[in-house]
């Protein structure tokens, strides 16, 4: 079943691009941007990243963590994040495990979706966002999100 807002996130422990294990629990008193997107180096997926990289200051200057999860391997993030200068973890879900507790769902019950949740420094899901089309568009919904949770 898909999690949706006001619902408490899933805790997590995945491997990062460089194998640096990533937990949510590490995050405590932060808030977490985690973006599923389908696949590395794909055109919608490129776009989407390079928009997390380009906000990913002002993000983080709001107290967020930027973490992406695909299916890919840690071999092929790390290709992504350095032919793209991507400043963020990507976390290799390849079992899947990560994207079905979340409930994110398949495209056409094919590609994975693209989906960009917004946990709060308590570990509530403050958004949901799923748009397969416009990457973008997910880094301009989660900033409003961080910028109204980091004011308090």
């Amino acid at each position: 079943m898909a999690l949706k807002t006001g619902d408490a996130a899933p805790s997590f422990a995945l491997e990062d691009q460089d194998g640096q294990m990533r937990r949510l629990e590490d995050l405590k008193g932060k808030i977490l941007v985690l973006f599923f997107y389908p696949k590395d180096d794909t055109p919608g997926c490129t776009a989407e990243a390079c928009t997390f990289r380009d906000q990913h200051s002002d993000l983080t200057a709001l107290g967020a963590e930027v973490w992406g999860v695909s299916g890919d391997d840690a071999v092929s993030h790390r290709r992504f994040a350095e032919r793209h200068q991507l400043p963020f973890p990507l976390l290799s879900d390849n079992t899947g495990n990560l994207r079905r507790s979340f409930g994110v769902p398949k495209t056409f019950g094919l590609l994975p979706a693209r989906v960009t949740y917004v946990i709060d420094q308590q570990g509530v899901i403050q958004l949901v966002f799923n748009n397969l089309l416009d990457g973008p568009a997910h880094v301009k919904e989660a900033e409003a999100v961080v910028r109204t949770l980091a004011a308090g």
